[in-house]
């Protein structure tokens, strides 16, 4: 097994479309972007996407992107926001997901930054994750996408 972090620029915006529409085919309820919109997306929109993020990750094992994340601030904040956080099942439970999680943060952190996420409410793996990285829920909830009856929970790194 040979592991590789790799920060996804424009150029890459194939490499960022790929796995993404492999997440959301394995776990549509973690995304607020539907499977369906994801295969819609053109070439410019996967292009900013990768642009538009202060930092994307992927995790490739041999070659193949195994998990995926992403960071942002937003204009004047003093907190990034961790999105699209993806481990793929053959990689689950190897540590590629911390790993990732805590480059994000560390990311963060050299930028003096403050850190939220959302997760799904009945995703407990990744809740556990998170928290056994810092993070605990603020209390904020709201629907994951318009509509929807699935509910995201924000949580922020405490330290």
């Amino acid at each position: 097994m040979n592991l590789d972090v790799r920060s996804i620029t424009a150029a890459d915006w194939s490499l960022l479309r790929d796995v993404s529409v492999r997440a959301l085919a394995d776990s549509p309820d973690a995304f607020r972007t539907t499977l369906a919109e994801a295969r819609a997306f053109t070439e410019n929109v996967w292009r900013q996407r990768a642009e538009g993020s202060a930092l994307v990750l992927v995790v490739l094992e041999d070659g193949r992107a195994v998990a995926m994340g992403g960071v942002f601030t937003p204009p004047d904040s003093a907190v990034a926001e961790i999105w699209g956080m993806w481990t793929a099942p053959e990689a689950r439970g190897r540590g590629c997901g911390g790993g990732l999680l805590a480059d994000l943060v560390n990311w963060c952190r050299d930028r003096d930054l403050g850190v939220r996420l959302q997760v799904t409410e009945d995703n407990q793996a990744a809740r556990r994750l998170y928290v056994a990285h810092g993070f605990q829920p603020t209390g904020v909830r709201e629907p994951l996408r318009e509509g929807s009856e699935l509910r995201v929970e924000e949580m922020q790194l405490v330290e």
